[in-house]
């Protein structure tokens, strides 16, 4: 698998290929690495290893008295399957597994409620939660002011994106702006990504450095095949889906992360609706799966144990309105 994409990327490179060539090359190199990631990752719709969590009573005692949930007895939660390693179809294309799954399972059961998984597309969550079609929404929401308006938050996690290099990159760690200067950058046009890493470029120019050269590509595809190439030296992406790719395609590894709030963080958060109640229990329950052990095993199955909170909170400052 590894040779064939290394392959197609340098003759790709060397213009040796056609288009129709590389894009059969390239659906090739897909297959090859779906089968890959099933070995690593379990997309099977049974997820016999999912952690499972106890009933926490003291969660269960601050949910407000006489709170109806949308359906007795069960907790509903939308969820966008927008990629793995946090949330995607299994290999029978109906079942949500992933890490945002597998946090919402864990809730349910501290609350004593049956799951009821409700997948969504990410623009349809704000509406359909304030006009109370589900009680909550974990799907990598991240925290910002504006949505603190009319939703409530309880943290589940970092929000963070990633630097990461090919394998074989001189390129060491990337911390702060200095460190990226003069690289090329691949970064998603209109993205917070892209926002932090223009304020990165300005910085270094103010301080006597070069700036940063970004790189915008149409598709996932075409981004890795220009880093593994050597016409890019870096890809900035949700950190998440960058642990995904590189146990995919094992030619790519971290060179740093970024929390999505820089230079302050933003963390992401189950949503519910403002003033229902609901978030203190959500809380409660989610920093004794903190102390309890099992959501830092939740997010070792997914590889993503970088990316956990030491405690959750409340509708903690999030990302500013811009």
């Amino acid at each position: 698998m590894i040779s064939r994409r290394r392959a197609v990327a340098s003759l790709l490179a060397a213009g040796a290929l056609s288009a129709l060539t590389v894009t059969a090359a390239l659906a090739q190199a897909a297959f090859d690495q779906a089968a890959f990631a099933q070995a690593a990752f379990d997309l099977g719709p049974e997820q016999a290893g999912r952690i499972r969590a106890e009933r926490d009573e003291n969660a269960v005692r601050a949910i407000p008295q006489g709170f109806k949930f949308v359906a007795s007895g069960t907790f509903t939660v939308a969820i966008s399957p927008s990629g793995p390693p946090l949330a995607t179809y299994a290999t029978d294309a109906k079942t949500v597994v992933g890490a945002d799954a597998d946090f919402a399972q864990l809730i349910a059961d501290s609350l004593g409620l049956k799951l009821d998984l409700v997948p969504v597309a990410w623009a349809d969550w704000p509406l359909g939660l304030a006009s109370g079609k589900y009680d909550a929404v974990i799907s990598n929401v991240g925290v910002t002011e504006q949505r603190k308006e009319k939703f409530d938050f309880s943290t589940y996690r970092q929000g963070l994106h990633g630097f990461y290099v090919r394998s074989d990159s001189a390129i060491g760690s990337i911390k702060e702006p200095k460190d990226a200067a003069g690289l090329r950058i691949i970064v998603g046009a209109g993205t917070n990504q892209e926002r932090i890493l223009l304020e990165w470029s300005k910085q270094n120019v103010a301080g006597g450095l070069k700036p940063l050269e970004l790189q915008y590509y149409d598709d996932q595809p075409t981004q890795l095949v220009a880093l593994a190439s050597g016409r890019a030296d870096v890809i900035v992406q949700p950190h998440a889906q960058l642990v995904f790719i590189a146990a995919r395609d094992r030619n790519i590894r971290r060179a740093g992360t970024l929390s999505a709030g820089w230079p302050n963080k933003s963390d992401v958060a189950i949503a519910t609706r403002k003033g229902s109640g609901l978030v203190d229990a959500l809380t409660l329950a989610t920093n004794t799966l903190i102390a309890n052990g099992k959501y830092g095993k939740a997010l070792a199955r997914w590889a993503l144990e970088d990316e956990a909170l030491p405690r959750s909170e409340t509708n903690p400052p999030g990302l500013p309105k811009f």
